[in-house]
């Protein structure tokens, strides 16, 4: 089976023979799904009225359990935002309604940032529906395929793991 990047690398190949091209035939192929996965994420969000920043906030949240609340630091490390810029989602989360903060119990300075319970059914539904969009875009790949996929990607992506 042929797709539009055996075209491009073939187009590719006659122009520049002296080339290698095998990184075209994986990043071009990455680069298109992300397209498919990003506009996936998008109408998944929008029908639980979630943008892409705040399902992030409100996921990283969820994730770290009963009672689903973390300091603004860990915040920062889970989502990779700077601080002024967390400062500004938490405070249009809470504004909605899906975050409160509170007084940090163990350091007098400290606030934490807490799921609402709005929040959490949000983060819940928004994070359904990216499931079954996701379920969607591999639906033609065997399971034995994605995990060997899911594999290759990781190898891939080592090299860029961030350090704590």
């Amino acid at each position: 089976m042929r797709d539009e990047v055996d075209e491009l690398a073939d187009a590719w190949a006659r122009e520049r023979p002296d080339l290698d091209l095998a990184p075209v035939a994986v990043f071009s192929r990455i680069s298109r799904l992300a397209r498919h996965l990003d506009l996936a994420r998008r109408e998944a969000f929008e029908a639980h009225d979630v943008e892409s920043w705040e399902f992030d906030v409100l996921a990283a949240l969820r994730r770290a359990g009963a009672p689903y609340e973390l300091s603004p630091g860990r915040l920062l490390r889970e989502t990779l935002v700077t601080s002024g810029t967390m400062t500004n989602r938490v405070d249009r989360l809470t504004a909605r309604g899906l975050v409160e903060r509170s007084p940090d119990p163990d350091d007098r300075r400290g606030v934490i940032v807490r799921l609402t319970p709005e929040g959490k059914a949000t983060v819940d539904g928004a994070f359904t529906a990216l499931l079954d969009a996701e379920r969607g875009l591999l639906a033609d790949l065997p399971d034995r395929d994605r995990q060997r996929l899911a594999g290759l990607l990781r190898t891939l992506l080592a090299p860029f793991a961030r350090e704590d």
